[in-house]
């Protein structure tokens, strides 16, 4: 439980996570004899259900609880078909409901937790019967009458309350806030059961609002590839591809230059050996 502030009042409500539930069945007059829905909620592993179940599913999940809720035969679910999903667009602020769920256990307890006895009075005389719960049978009779309140298994029971106001409503996550408690330990299945038309799909969340604007980067263009250019040598130079082709022409100047420039060289190479061989000597 928690509180919401309406106004300069304090109101005590219960957080309820409703659904959003699938529809599995819809069960009519001509064909089950009466009018109801039947609705998965939850999920759970795989491996801990029948083939059964995974067969009744069709695929629309592995839902951990199933229920069937009646309907007027005179309102029954319009349009609604098999796969289509009951959230809390349902139900409005105001509304009343009535909740059915399961009340905590509290294992075995005497009278006076588990129906309220006062007990036998703490004066002399009364020795180890403050919290008995005194006769339970009448002289007469000679046997306990069926439904005697008596200790015994306390909780662990169907409860059901009715006209429960719904205080507030959040669609974004499928919550509902209802006025005062609600019988049943924490994560344990609450039914709830409104008047009116059941209205089906999920709630619609304005995703534009929700949407922020991404500044968008300028991409820098793309730097032009730099062609590094080889040097070659004359020879290189004459063995080109077909594609640049020199004339022979050109070759033979070429080729005529490249001599002379090794006989120069050549008398130069042969003078200096001779000069070596003197010294030597």
């Amino acid at each position: 439980m928690t509180q919401l502030w309406k106004g300069d009042a304090v109101v005590p409500v219960t957080k309820i996570t409703a659904g959003p539930c699938t529809i599995l069945q819809h069960k009519t007059v001509a064909k089950d004899g009466y009018e109801a829905v039947q609705v998965g909620y939850g999920a759970r592993r795989l491996k801990l259900l029948s083939k059964a179940l995974i067969g009744h599913f069709k695929n629309l999940g592995n839902f951990r609880y199933v229920r069937e809720f009646r309907l007027d035969n005179s309102d029954g679910i319009g349009e609604a078909k098999v796969g289509d999903q009951v959230s809390v667009a349902a139900f409005a602020v105001g509304d009343r409901l009535t909740l059915i769920s399961t009340s905590k256990g509290k294992g075995f307890q005497g009278v006076v937790k588990r129906h309220g006895f006062h007990g036998q009075d703490a004066t002399h005389g009364n020795k180890d019967q403050l919290r008995a719960s005194g006769s339970v049978g009448a002289g007469g009779v000679q046997h306990v009458f069926k439904g005697t309140r008596m200790s015994g298994r306390m909780g662990g029971d169907q409860v059901t309350r009715h006209d429960v106001e719904i205080v507030e409503i959040d669609e974004a996550s499928n919550t509902i806030f209802v006025k005062g408690a609600v019988p049943g330990a924490r994560h344990s299945l609450v039914m709830l059961f409104g008047n009116g038309e059941l209205k089906l799909g999920l709630p619609e969340i304005k995703a534009a609002e929700e949407k922020v604007e991404q500044p968008t980067e300028e991409v820098p263009a793309a730097e032009e590839p730099v062609v590094e250019e080889e040097v070659r040598t004359t020879d290189e130079q004459i063995n080109t591809d077909e594609a640049t082709e020199v004339p022979e022409e050109v070759k033979e100047e070429v080729k005529e230059e490249v001599k002379a420039e090794e006989v120069a060289e050549a008398p130069v190479a042969e003078e200096k050996e001779e000069k070596v061989e003197e010294k030597t000597a």
